[in-house]
């Protein structure tokens, strides 16, 4: 056993795995350095009579409306493009974060239609018409949302990369009537939302605490 461990090690650190690495990184910046191929661009707002409506998306795209927290947005988007990338890059909507990308982490979770889902992994051609919920539209007129008190209250969060997320996940389920108030039908279902920092105890103390506030109890 400790000489396969040593060959791993060795293996590890050999000048042919470097130079394997140093290929790998050099392509990633080429990638990274490449146009898109999924792109996103703002069309107007109907609700302000935006005159760029009017004019037509360009080739290869496609005009959706999205009503994000209340407000009517029209982008253009090529077919790929997903719903999160929609919100970030077309709407500025940077509250919702890309984590993993792969639909595992639940960094990226807001509401259509008052479910969440998981917007990495999800078309935003197909949410043409939808109403859809971020972070940012918890908040009013200044006053934070119940449930972001009881976060901020409860300490429910470290780096607070993943809350978004969390939140939005949160409110859905105070919303779900079908979802039982213990502590661990409340973990079950909050279970797709990873918190690498490991606050979980003091993510569902905010959630319960914001039940009360909410009086969905």
């Amino acid at each position: 056993m400790a000489d396969d461990k040593d060959r791993f090690v060795d293996a590890a650190h050999s000048p042919e795995r470097r130079r394997f690495l140093k290929s790998v990184g050099a392509s990633g910046l080429a990638v990274a350095a490449a146009p898109a191929f999924s792109q996103v661009s703002y069309a107007g707002s109907p609700d302000d009579g935006d005159q760029d409506v009017e004019a037509p998306p360009a080739e290869g795209r496609r005009r959706i409306t999205l009503s994000v927290n209340g407000k009517r947005h029209q982008l253009d988007v090529t077919p790929n493009v997903i719903l999160l990338d929609a919100l970030r890059e077309g709407l500025h909507l940077t509250g919702t974060k890309k984590g993993c990308d792969h639909g595992q982490c639940g960094a990226c979770t807001l509401l259509v239609n008052g479910e969440a889902i998981n917007s990495c992994l999800s078309l935003a051609v197909t949410h043409d018409g939808d109403e859809i919920s971020t972070v940012e539209g918890l908040e009013r007129d200044g006053e934070l949302h119940p449930l972001q008190q009881a976060f901020l209250e409860e300490d429910a969060y470290q780096c607070g990369y993943c809350t978004s997320g969390q939140m939005m996940t949160a409110l859905a389920i105070l919303n779900d009537k079908d979802i039982g108030e213990s502590d661990a039908e409340v973990r079950e279902a909050m279970s797709g939302n990873i918190c690498r920092c490991g606050a979980y105890k003091n993510i569902l103390a905010a959630v319960q605490s914001a039940r009360g506030k909410l009086g969905t109890a």
